[in-house]
Parts: C-alpha cells; structure tokens; sequence
C-alpha cells in the first residue's frame, strides 16, 4: 500500500487563522518539505472567519507544481448542482489535473443552510444527487440537473478528468456513499481500531455491490513537539471536545501530539488500520513550522517501513487522472 500524507491549510478554522496568512508561501512550503497534498475545508459562514475552498486550492494550485489540492471537504449540498461542478471544473483546469475532492453533508448546524435556502433534512439527498450528475458535468456532456426547475440542461466546458472522491463522515450513510460514488473514504476524529472496524464495514459493503474495495483515509488533528517529553494532545482534545461536541474520553483517544517519533508511531497505527492517505491538521499557529516536523514525522515513518522490508512508499503526487478525498 503507498502511503499519502498530506496537511490541512491554516485557513476555515479558528485555530492559526489569521486575516494576513499567506496561502500561496503557506502551500509553496508543504510542497518544499515533501507534502503530498495540502487540503481546506468548506464553509459559507461560521462562528470564525472562513475563506472560500475553491478560491483557496486555486491560489495553493498557483502557487506550486507538484502537490495536490484537496477539499476536506466540500459541501456541495450549499451550492447549485452545476455552480459547484463548475468551481471543481475550473479547479482542476487551472491545477493540471491535482484536485482531490472530499465530499460531505457538513452537521446541518448553523446559519449558513439557512442563508443557502437549504433545509438541513435534505442536504444527504442533494449531495447523493449532486454525485449522480457530476461526472456528465465534468465530461461535458449535455446533463439534466436535478436541482433546477423543469428539469434544466446544461453543458459545461472545457471538459476536465474527473477527480478523485472521497467522502467524509462516519455513519453508515458515508459509507455507502463511499461504495455508490467515491475512490475512498475520509474519516475524521476515530482511533485506529475504529478506523480498522469502518475500513471492514466498507469492505463488506463493496463484496455486496460487486464493486472494488475503495481506499481509506483519515484526517488528524495534530500537533508535533520540538521539546523532548513534550505531549500537546491533551489541549487538542480539550478544543474537540468543545469545538465539535463530542465525548472528552474519545476526543483524548483521537488527538494526536508528541515529537516526530512519537507522531510517526501513532501514524503507522493508522497505517495498519488500513489509512493509505493521512491529512495531518494542524494544531496552532506555526503551520509552517508544523509542515517541518509533519515530514520530519512522515520521513521517519517511511523509513520505518523501508526497514521492516515492504512497508509504505510515498505516493509520487501525480495526478491520478479519471479516478472515481474539516474540516
């Protein structure tokens, strides 16, 4: 299994934001320090400034050559059907081919589904809808959207390879949106064993669809230590905890901090889980000097699995072309 480790941008969060952040240096560094992806997550208004996605991953596109850009992830439920088509379109026009598109439902909390015209209670069925469409849109192919009156058609150009998806959340519902529409599926906040028993649960599901296995990923919330004996974990878990509601005791098993080694260790945990892509967020407001340890800790995990004969090369970032990845 290759291994693909990428980093969360210090944006569409309340942690390391700042109104000045240089997005464009901020992703131009990932890509220096060997990254293989830099990622956003997708808001239209929260209780923190937020940035848009699209507009995000263009400007880190811009600004590098190699590393892909990833939503993590979008909520197309927000958007009409072929608006959104078109910001991923255009996105991975511009990028070359380098757009990793994470998909989710987003909590339904909030003002802006209010502000959307978007009853909560409908927003699995409009993202299952909007993946429905999405590669005609894409391919450019006359393609009636289901979330226009009278059943509009419309054909977009240029014409783009579909990107990867994968789909955030971990109800039984993302998995088997997972199985219908993705490449891979993206969890957030779950220890290894729980990442190991929702990679069975989605194995499961594709024997019974008669489709292949799609991969797994994990985005974790993560901050590395220069000081030896130093562990941060416990004000990550403090902040989700309060942040995203949920219980103290798994908001501890699911934060990550330590020194490179001790981060490394805990990724290969992942790793043999079954997570061929990790998405490192970081904690903070040194994301650059975060990026430095994140391949300090990725480099000491590869060579742990060069060593143990077989384990997990980087992914070289190339895009994957016509594939099928908090926030």
């Amino acid at each position: 299994m290759r291994l693909h480790i990428g980093a969360q941008l210090p944006v569409n969060s309340d942690r390391g934001y700042s109104d000045d952040i240089d997005i464009a240096r901020v992703a131009r560094h990932a890509e220096e320090v060997g990254l293989e992806s830099v990622w956003t997550g997708d808001h239209l208004s929260a209780g923190f400034p937020v940035l848009d996605s699209s507009l995000v991953l263009a400007t880190a596109a811009a600004a590098t050559r190699r590393i892909r850009v990833g939503y993590g992830v979008m909520l197309p439920a927000l958007r009409p059907q072929a608006w959104a088509a078109k910001q991923i379109g255009t996105l991975q026009h511009l990028s070359g081919g380098r757009v990793l598109l994470g998909v989710g439902v987003g909590s339904g909390a909030g003002e802006e589904w209010a502000v959307a015209g978007v009853p909560p209670k409908e927003r699995g069925r409009r993202t299952d809808r909007f993946l429905q469409v999405l590669p005609d849109l894409l391919a450019g192919r006359p393609t009636t959207v289901t979330d226009a009156p009278q059943g509009a058609r419309v054909t977009l150009t240029p014409r783009v390879p579909m990107p990867e998806v994968w789909i955030g959340g971990g109800a039984e519902a993302a998995l088997r949106r997972t199985v219908a529409h993705g490449r891979g599926w993206l969890a957030a906040m779950k220890t290894p064993g729980q990442l190991a028993a929702g990679a069975a649960r989605l194995a499961d599901l594709a024997a019974e669809g008669g489709v292949p296995e799609p991969r797994t990923g994990i985005l974790v919330y993560t901050r590395v230590s220069e000081r030896p004996g130093t562990n941060p974990s416990a004000k990550i878990a403090d902040y989700l905890a309060t942040a995203y509601g949920i219980d103290r005791e798994q908001a501890a098993a699911v934060a990550l901090g330590g020194s490179p080694q001790q981060v490394a260790e805990r990724l290969r945990e992942y790793a043999d889980a079954g997570a061929g892509t990790i998405v490192l967020v970081p904690f903070g407001t040194d994301s650059r000097r975060q990026y430095d340890l994140f391949a300090q800790a990725r480099s000491l995990l590869l060579d742990e699995g060069a060593a143990a004969g077989g384990g997990a090369p980087a992914d070289d970032g190339a895009p994957a072309g016509d594939g099928a990845p908090a926030r």
